[in-house]
């Protein structure tokens, strides 16, 4: 019974440095693109179909709920942490594959609340586009997280079916 202990704890360990591992790499990515779109002066032409240009994001994923308000902006700042705090409970008490989906959310989610907290709004910088059409600009966190909530989803719909 002890030694199962351990190992839970061990895993919760490599959660936990899974994180900070994917935060960091989210930190770095804004600081380098920041500071590399700034030095050249605006946005950078990477292929046909992908762009680097800063946006500043007040809202939440893909711009929603863009808010001047202070008020409004700091209680969706207080929800998302409250939310990242339940998926730390969650991954806890989450199997191993789960904590691996639940890394990966609750790391991007902490590199966008550091910048909503920080800057008070998010650096988005990956444009991504087919001809005219540009999907919502982004940034390594939402990939993070969208990846984190695929994998969710998908984990739940194979569940279903192997129940059925």
């Amino acid at each position: 019974m002890f030694e199962n202990k351990i190992n839970i704890k061990k895993i919760d360990v490599y959660s936990f440095f899974s994180v900070l591992i994917i935060f960091l790499l989210d930190r770095f990515s804004k600081i380098y693109v920041i500071d590399l779109i700034q030095s050249q002066g605006g946005e950078i032409f990477l292929f046909d179909f992908l762009n680097l240009t800063l946006n500043w994001n007040t809202g939440i994923a893909f711009g929603l709920l863009s808010f001047n308000a202070s008020l409004i902006y700091h209680l969706i700042s207080a929800l998302i942490l409250l939310i990242i705090i339940y998926l730390i409970y969650l991954m806890v008490k989450s199997d191993k594959f789960e904590k691996i989906i639940f890394s990966l959310i609750i790391g991007g989610a902490l590199g966008n609340l550091y910048d909503r907290l920080n800057y008070y709004a998010v650096p988005d910088f990956i444009d991504f586009h087919l001809g005219s059409f540009h999907w919502f600009t982004f940034n390594f966190a939402d990939i993070f997280i969208s990846v984190g909530i695929i994998m969710i989803i998908l984990k739940q719909l194979l569940q279903s079916e192997q129940k059925d």
